[in-house]
Order: structure tokens, then sequence, then C-alpha cells
């Protein structure tokens, strides 16, 4: 039986004029994950351990270890309680990241455009009464009359705006 052949593939050469340590260091930063924060990530410094890096933030790598736990003494046993001073070298990373948590969140919670077209329809032909609601025949999600009340409520809180025009129209042409 004849042997495979060999594929015309190129023997690769060993590249003379390549730098081994810079093609490492270069692998070794993508390979490196990315640090979603900001403040964090301008704050970090490579050449340093994990655990180190938090430290000199005045963050903490285990939150179990930097609560200090209360247990219960044991009589006549005494134990020496080791306090250690924690340096803090970079304190503007721990008053960027307060500062970012104070910071007002805007809410974007909005109601389905489903739901809204439900809504609507369902004041369009009964008004305020829940029980006919809840009687139509486009409640296909049988919703009780209390049900159909609370998603009204939920149209007008998270779109007051819209619900005042839509109210305006019925009006005018009602």
């Amino acid at each position: 039986m004849p042997k495979a052949k060999k594929s015309n593939k190129k023997k690769s050469k060993y590249q003379y004029d390549v730098k081994r340590k810079k093609l490492k260091e270069k692998f070794m930063k993508k390979a490196a994950p990315r640090i979603e924060c900001s403040q964090i990530r301008n704050a970090w410094n490579d050449n340093k351990t994990v655990a180190r890096n938090l430290l000199e933030m005045g963050l903490s790598l285990d939150p179990n270890s930097s609560i200090p736990l209360h247990r219960n003494k044991m009589p006549g046993v005494e134990e020496e309680e080791m306090e250690t001073e924690v340096v803090v070298k970079k304190p503007y990373v721990v008053q960027e990241l307060e500062a970012e948590a104070n910071l007002p969140r805007e809410r974007n919670v909005t109601v389905s455009t489903d739901m809204i077209e439900y809504v609507q329809y369902m004041i369009r032909e009964h008004n305020d009464n829940y029980k006919a609601m809840a009687r139509d025949e486009k409640n296909y999600y049988q919703d009780t009359p209390k049900q159909i009340k609370r998603k009204v409520e939920l149209y007008k809180r998270f779109h007051p705006k819209e619900y005042a025009t839509f109210m305006e129209s019925l009006k005018a042409s009602g």
C-alpha cells in the first residue's frame, strides 16, 4: 500500500526577527481579562498581583476576611488579636466609586406596546367599567377586573403624558 502524500503546505521556518519577549507580552495582554470598571482599570498595575492592587486601592479581595467575625470567647483562653494597618495608596479609586454609586439612576421601565393597545382599547370601549372589561371578548387572557385595573394604573404611572393625551382625544371625539 502506498504512503499518503504530504500536503503542499510550506514548512514554517523559525522567524529570527521576531522578539519572543514582546510576542509573549502581547499575547498575555490579550489573554488577560478586561476590567469593566474604568476607575479600577485606570489604577491597575499589571506588574502587581490582584491582592496587592486591590489593597492599594482600598478594596477587599475577600469580603469575608475584611469584616471581622465576633466569635464567642472560651473562658480561660486568651487570643491575641492582630490588627494590621492598611495603607491605601490610591484613595481616589474608592472616592470615584462612591461618587458613581451615589449618582441618581434613570428609571427606564416601560409597558409593552401590546399592553398599551389593550388598555387603550378597553378604556375606549368601557371607560372605567372594569367588570365589563373583564367580560369583553378581547380579554384573551381572561383577566379579572382587578387585574385589568392594575394594568390601567400601570399604564397611567409609566406613561402619564401619553395617557393624558389619550384621554383628551377620547373627550374630543366623544
